[in-house]
């Protein structure tokens, strides 16, 4: 039985957020933000969340739209790493 696999097949979820931090070396911070309606009253409710996600290269900078992937841990805080060539738009 043979298995046929794609390539860049991600597994698990992915995400789209907007670079926060680009400080630390080969880590940037990315926040998601969602929304959510209120059960009982109806009101939209703005939530967002901050993940350290991992690059090899420092071209990433702060206000970038990038879109990242689950993977295996790579440190304590770090289990997300950035989909190739998923630089979405510059504010530059």
């Amino acid at each position: 039985m043979t298995h046929q696999f794609k390539k860049n097949q991600t597994k698990g979820r992915v995400f789209t957020g907007t670079v926060v931090s680009c400080a630390m070396q080969k880590t940037i911070v990315v926040r998601v933000e969602r929304t959510v309606r209120d059960r009982k009253y109806k009101k939209a409710r703005f939530l967002s969340k901050n993940y350290k996600v991992h690059h090899e290269d420092g071209q990433y900078n702060t206000g970038d739209k990038v879109a990242f992937e689950e993977c295996r841990p790579l440190s304590k805080e770090k289990r997300w790493r950035i989909l190739p060539s998923q630089t979405l738009n510059s504010t530059n």
